[in-house]
């Protein structure tokens, strides 16, 4: 009683195919992928972008300053 057989995993298919239609699930499947696609890019973008320390690095000290006070 726990899983399905393969039966009732393709009559479940042809209800969503008769529900939705070949070419929304196509649609979807396709808007699916290209944001999977996109998310790894983002990823892998981002990842190259880090700032990495090399060998030797420098520190850069510096004041911070606030832009919204009002200093006179």
């Amino acid at each position: 009683m726990g899983s399905f057989s393969i039966w009732h995993w393709l009559i479940v298919l042809l209800v969503v195919v008769m529900i939705f239609g070949t070419k929304k699930l196509r649609n979807l499947g396709s808007d699916l992928g290209g944001a999977v696609k996109g998310f790894k890019e983002g990823m892998k973008s981002e990842s190259d972008s880090t700032p990495q320390l090399k060998e030797g690095g420098e520190t850069i000290e510096g004041e911070v300053k606030d832009k919204n006070s009002n200093h006179s």
